[in-house]
């Protein structure tokens, strides 16, 4: 996936975490001649972006394990942010430790309780003892941290960490065992936020994903009503999630994802559809459809 960068904004992509996590991964990833910027949240990231001190924000919006990022649906509708590009990372699991550790000499493991959990039976076998923590890099950093400051292997060399290879090399562990989830296939879906989009039109050869924000006016089936112009038309919707907003209980917002591109007349015939059954219509992006979902016949 090639992004073009906007010279008018520094090369940065900006990410929520700690170095060596997998959204700062994602992001050598997909953009390896940008500077990875580590924020504490996922609004930081996202306002270096509004505020033009980074060009594009890695943001996760759901794991193949643990479902959405339920944070993420909350702030998109509060941004004017488009999504650009989308990104699927794979998520291996490292068991971590410090050099010259053997995998039968630890005792205890830290990282964060997701990664803890997609570990279970692996730690299990190993009767290794879990301990969560906020985060997989940070188990990482702080590992390699408490050997610096004790200047001895003996102290920690019973404890290990789960966390990425990068997280690995950027700390100066070990990695005693690789791919060390219980289930094969663990993958993260992120989404690319940039200021502006540049328009792309629509090619007949290619495969994209337009998601779009909306809630439903107050008529009987209405989400139905709103939702059928998508199947009459011959339009595949591939996610939809719904949550509350603005505090109150009184109406739900939606977000999908459609497979197709608005210059297409299937999908203008839906939308128009959409906008007599629906308010609030918000396109987030409409960005090309990433390989992930060809190899896996997503769409």
């Amino acid at each position: 996936m090639a992004v073009k960068p906007n010279k008018a904004v520094e090369a940065i992509v900006a990410y929520q975490g700690v170095e060596g996590a997998y959204s700062h991964l994602s992001c050598k990833t997909v953009f390896p001649s940008h500077e990875a910027f580590a924020c504490e949240d996922f609004q930081s990231a996202i306002s270096m972006v509004e505020n033009e001190g980074a060009e594009f924000a890695m943001i996760p919006l759901e794991n193949s394990t643990a479902g959405r990022v339920e944070e993420i649906y909350r702030l998109l509708p509060k941004t004017h942010l488009q999504i650009i590009a989308e990104h699927f990372e794979p998520v291996n699991h490292c068991l971590l430790a410090l050099p010259g550790v053997e995998l039968e000499q630890i005792k205890t493991v830290s990282s964060h309780p997701q990664a803890l959990a997609q570990c279970f039976h692996h730690l299990e076998k190993l009767n290794i003892k879990a301990v969560a923590a906020v985060d997989t890099a940070l188990s990482a950093k702080e590992l390699a941290a408490k050997k610096a400051a004790s200047h001895s292997i003996k102290i920690e060399e019973s404890h290990g960490a789960i966390a990425s290879t990068l997280a690995a090399e950027l700390y100066g562990l070990n990695i005693v065992a690789e791919n060390f989830q219980d289930v094969d296939g663990n993958t993260t879906r992120f989404i690319v936020l940039a200021k502006s989009a540049n328009a792309l039109g629509y090619q007949v050869e290619q495969r994209y994903i337009t998601s779009v924000l909306f809630s439903v006016r107050n008529l009987p089936a209405a989400l139905y009503k709103a939702l059928g112009g998508f199947a009459t038309n011959g339009i595949n919707m591939i996610k939809l999630e719904s949550y509350m907003d603005g505090g109150t209980m009184e109406a739900s917002h939606f977000h999908i994802d459609l497979a197709g591109h608005p210059q297409q007349k299937s999908m203008q015939r839906a939308m128009d559809e959409l906008n007599f059954f629906a308010k609030d219509i918000r396109i987030l992006g409409s960005y090309p459809a990433h390989k992930y979902r060809r190899k896996h016949e997503f769409i």
